[in-house]
């Protein structure tokens, strides 16, 4: 079994995140104003333009959604396309169901005070001391041997190549987690870049899981989050299984946690509810895994999604299913 692993953290101005965070940035203008809104928002972005389309149900008709646009991605042309949810999936939610079917996978390991996997935490501490430099778009990549250092990916735009190293290497020296011998350096590896963000490439929501889960050693259960309401468990049941592996992990002593959560569509009960601790599974217990139950027990029906967007879902303190 390999000893190595990578994972990589983009910046809030990558054109997936650009995407990600309008679908949640126009969520939260709904549930703002209209907490039983029923959103599901998808963009697509590139090139001075961006199409917003998806279903959306609420009573807040006044939402102006060109100006979430160039909030977030500056002076492009808008095209919107939204249409009511359908009544056949409606009708299973009203009933307290699910909003669609799917498996979700939460994660919780001892290796970093979020609880996450070193790799995961390093790349996006990285990229966010990156990105307090040059606020543009980036991405960073961190290989582990054996708990060490041995690789490093960064790409910034507008960001020079010798100034980015000297920025990377004084990160290293100053990370408490960052444990090193012998570093590859692999610093805009395709040469400097002032061509970023929607001018430079097309992005489109939900298209960084692996980033906005937990890393690519971890399994994932393939529904993207942004841009939909707690009603699609796809994303609430995500973050409840979440806190149920942060939960087990904490009560077990454990050295990590895997949370398997399965759901039909309009049916409130999951299918399953595993839990795996340290490789030993068992029934999930003393939960309300319903959408009404994870809705009530996580406060999902808040304007708090937008910041989820920008670097993970997880191991940010302030969201209350890391609680």
């Amino acid at each position: 079994m390999s000893n190595y692993k990578t994972a990589e953290s983009v910046s809030p101005k990558h054109p997936d995140k650009i995407c990600d965070q309008i679908s949640d940035a126009i969520l939260d203008a709904h549930l703002s104003v209209d907490p039983e809104a029923r959103v599901a928002v998808d963009v697509a972005g590139g090139h001075g333009t961006v199409f917003v389309t998806g279903e959306v149900t609420s009573t807040a008709t006044n939402i102006d959604i060109k100006s979430i646009v160039r909030r977030l991605a500056g002076n492009v042309t808008v095209i919107e396309h939204i249409a009511a949810q359908s009544p056949e999936i409606s009708h299973g939610v009203d009933t307290g169901g699910a909003g669609d079917q799917g498996i979700m996978v939460g994660y919780a390991c001892n290796e970093t005070s979020e609880l996450l996997p070193l790799e995961v935490i390093l790349a996006r501490k990285l990229n966010q001391y990156l990105y307090k430099k040059w606020a543009f778009d980036g991405k960073t990549q961190i290989t582990l041997s054996d708990g060490h250092i041995v690789s490093i990916v960064a790409s910034f735009q507008h960001a020079p190549q010798d100034e980015l190293l000297a920025r990377v290497k004084r990160w290293i020296r100053n990370e408490p987690l960052a444990v090193f011998g012998t570093i590859a350096y692999h610093i805009n590896p395709a040469g400097d870049w002032n061509i970023g963000g929607f001018d430079a490439d097309a992005g489109l929501t939900g298209r960084k899981l692996i980033v906005d889960n937990y890393g690519p050693r971890v399994p994932i259960g393939g529904g993207a989050f942004s841009g939909k309401d707690p009603s699609k468990v796809d994303r609430s049941a995500a973050y409840a299984a979440r806190r149920i592996a942060i939960d087990y992990l904490r009560a077990r002593g454990a050295r990590e946690v895997h949370v398997y959560l399965a759901y039909a569509i309009g049916f409130s009960q999951p299918l399953e509810s595993t839990v795996v601790i340290d490789g030993v599974a068992e029934i999930a217990k003393g939960y309300d895994l319903s959408p009404k139950g994870i809705i009530t027990l996580l406060d999902l029906k808040r304007p708090i999604y937008e910041q989820t967007a920008r670097y993970g879902h997880f191991g940010n303190a302030e969201f209350e299913w890391e609680k």
